[in-house]
């Protein structure tokens, strides 16, 4: 049966509409972050490889809006990264970038290298590496057509959407135990009491800039959002094949990027924040449930268990990473512990997933400006300018 973008986009919203209100009814999803459309779009999926199971029926939906999705949540983190924030972080903030860097590295090696012992073909130790663990089911998603294309991998975007769940759970439950044992362990004594004053905390949930929406800057946004989108997807074409070729959606990114902080520097004119989280965060939302419900999951057979054990090695490798190098390098103070349980989060799953975790200890031992400074930036727009980058240099390498 096939969809067009009409029923596939009324599929998606019912779909999305069910996950919420199983999170909201479900404990467990809520305690371990899991997103609403993951939730909604696995369970279509299981339902509609068990209607192909016994019936023989399958469906195919309108991937076009999935890829429109994509580019425009991936340009709401480009027009949401001003520069001018930067200043604030200061060495600290240039010190977790260059960690991060190094630990998205390390994570690529180390999936492929398990994968060659365990007779695993390398490129899925690639997915199961920073692609889905640190990039999240967006990257994941992203990258699966590439890779199925380069290294005729079936079931690519069924195997990241996998792993990028797991990354999630996973990334949510070891952030506080991690920074518990960092506690108790160095005998680090953290503040036991808020002050009340946790402005960065408060500005990072409800951004001042937040302006009132209206039909007048929701139009001004989703026109600098619709010129992302043409002129990435423009230069994406125009550089294919060459040095410079990136996916569309890192140059969606990146001409956000430019046109919020020429519009800083150059006018007058406020980008309107809460117009952009809304508008992205429906992409986002959109995007991944047209991409989890698209899933075919009879294509996983046979792969499970062998990913399986990737996925849990590069879960202790992040765990001693963090302990041994994000810990240290960060100042093995307060600060340090509050970031490394957020490098846990976005080192698994997502810049949300870290917020979370740094939220979990804080909330008992007290506030930590730095870090609720540094990881929202590094988290969502460091990350995956340099995930993208580096991801492109192993795909390169194992295409050789």
């Amino acid at each position: 049966m096939v969809f067009g973008i009409f029923e596939t986009l009324t599929f998606a919203c019912l779909v999305l509409l069910l996950g919420f209100y199983i999170v909201k009814k479900v404990k467990f999803f809520r305690d371990y972050n899991i997103p609403e459309p993951v939730v909604g779009g696995f369970l279509t999926a299981t339902l509609l490889y068990l209607i192909y199971y016994f019936f023989g029926l399958s469906f195919q939906f309108e991937s076009s809006l999935q890829t429109a999705m994509m580019l425009i949540f991936f340009s709401s983190i480009g027009l949401s990264a001003d520069f001018a924030k930067l200043k604030q972080g200061g060495k600290p903030l240039l010190l977790f970038i260059g960690v991060t860097g190094i630990f998205i590295f390390f994570q690529n090696l180390f999936g492929i290298s398990i994968a060659k012992l365990i007779g695993l073909d390398p490129s899925y130790g690639l997915i199961a590496g920073s692609i889905t663990l640190t990039g999240g089911h967006g990257t994941g998603a992203a990258w699966a057509e590439n890779l199925t294309k380069t290294f005729h991998i079936e079931g690519a975007m069924e195997l990241a959407m996998a792993c990028a769940t797991y990354g999630l759970v996973m990334g949510g439950i070891i952030g506080g135990p991690v920074a518990n044992f960092l506690l108790k362990k160095k005998n680090i004594q953290p503040v036991t009491q808020s002050n009340g004053n946790d402005v960065l905390l408060e500005t990072f949930e409800n951004p001042i800039s937040k302006r009132r929406m209206n039909v007048h800057n929701v139009i001004e946004t989703l026109t600098m959002l619709a010129i992302c989108v043409t002129v990435g997807q423009v230069l994406y074409e125009t550089m294919k094949g060459s040095n410079f070729e990136l996916p569309n959606f890192v140059w969606s990114l990146l001409i956000g990027v430019i046109i919020r902080n020429v519009l800083s520097r150059t006018t007058s004119y406020v980008v309107n924040d809460h117009a952009v989280d809304v508008l992205g965060n429906t992409g986002l939302y959109l995007f991944l449930t047209v991409a989890l419900m698209s899933l075919q999951l009879w294509q996983l057979s046979g792969l499970a268990s062998q990913v399986l054990i990737i996925l849990l090695l590069q879960t202790g490798a992040l765990i001693l990473f963090v302990i041994f190098v994000t810990y240290r390098v960060m100042g093995k103070d307060y600060d340090a512990i509050v970031l490394s349980a957020g490098h846990c989060g976005f080192g698994l799953g997502a810049t949300p997933t870290a917020i979370a975790n740094m939220q979990a200890v804080t909330h008992r031992y007290g506030p930590s400006h730095k870090a609720f400074l540094i990881v929202p930036m590094v988290g969502a727009f460091f990350v995956d300018i340099i995930n993208n980058v580096v991801i492109k240099l192993y795909v390169a390498f194992l295409s050789m």
